[in-house]
């Protein structure tokens, strides 16, 4: 009998074993590298020029403490969980260069941000931010910004300060105007101000020499202001699904747009699905020159 029950209570141990491995084999490396007491350094990955840290889709509701002791860290991505909330801890991690937060659900951003004085690149898209800590600006070295998808109708004044941002991202917000200290970022290549409620956009665009990539699609504006003909080194104009009746005469300074784009990724003028008057749409319908050539006989006429 004793024999039988040894036998039997291996034969229910069995299955129990496997369900445990299994789960552990489930468990992300973070997690089972803490289950078995080493260093969460142990994790950081080595490239040939930044030590990075990644916990990409794990569900978290909360950063794990560990991470703050990680201050070696220059690049981290925490995209797609479910945090809700930034602690002012990551100030700590003072070497960071790339900082992804995208996918979560931010209301709100710690004023300990401005700690991060290396940091270069900040993705903060598709949360649920509806206003940004004006102490944001004293992350001088950014350069490439993204805050789409969120619920921002204003920026901070102080954005101004952001002098070597490259590439700002404020599409899917609530703005009704390209904020004031967006004008004076004059080192922006890319600007995309796409899916929000513009009416207009306001002459200071053109001060903006350097924008080669404009986007400003899916809104509600009126007019093609006469300024956005003076940034010559645009190669992408995208104004399609927009309320634009008339072309500006000078649009021929604009020599870097080679063609009308019907592709959402090629370069040129994008125009389409704008209520423009006639003979417009079959101008448009002929290509860039035919359309630049009759504009510039509309001028000397």
């Amino acid at each position: 009998m004793g024999a039988r029950q040894s036998s039997a209570g291996s034969k229910d141990k069995g299955p129990r074993r496997m369900g445990c491995l299994r789960r552990r084999q489930k468990l992300s490396a973070w997690d089972d590298a803490l289950l078995s007491g080493r260093d969460p350094r142990s994790l950081l990955k080595r490239g040939m020029r930044h030590i990075s840290f990644s916990l990409v889709t794990k569900g978290m509701t909360d950063i794990p403490d560990f991470l703050w002791g990680l201050s070696e860290v220059q690049k981290l991505n925490l995209s797609h969980n479910q945090l809700r909330v930034l602690p002012p801890e990551v100030g700590r991690l003072s070497r960071l260069v790339v900082l992804n937060l995208c996918g979560n659900h931010l209301k709100s951003l710690p004023a300990e941000l401005s700690l991060l004085q290396g940091l270069r690149v900040l993705f903060l898209n598709m949360n649920r931010l509806s206003e940004l800590p004006a102490e944001l600006s004293a992350c001088r070295s950014l350069e490439v910004l993204s805050l789409s998808h969120n619920r921002l109708s204003q920026l901070p004044a102080s954005f101004a300060d952001l002098s070597r941002l490259r590439k700002l991202n404020l599409s899917n917000n609530c703005f009704a105007h390209i904020p004031v200290c967006v004008f004076a970022l004059k080192e922006l290549d890319f600007l995309h101000v796409g899916s929000n409620r513009l009416e207009n956009i306001a002459e200071s665009i053109q001060c903006l020499g350097s924008l080669q990539i404009f986007i400003a699609e899916n809104n509600s504006i009126h007019s093609f202001p006469r300024s956005l003909c003076l940034l010559a080194s645009l190669e992408v104009l995208n104004l399609n699904n927009n309320d634009i009746q008339t072309l500006p005469e000078e649009l021929y300074l604009l020599c870097r747009l080679a063609r009308i784009a019907w592709n959402p990724m090629d370069k040129g003028l994008h125009i389409s699905h704008n209520p423009l008057s006639k003979p417009l749409p079959e101008l448009v319908e002929g290509g860039l020159e035919m359309l630049v050539s009759y504009l510039k006989d509309k001028k000397h006429n």
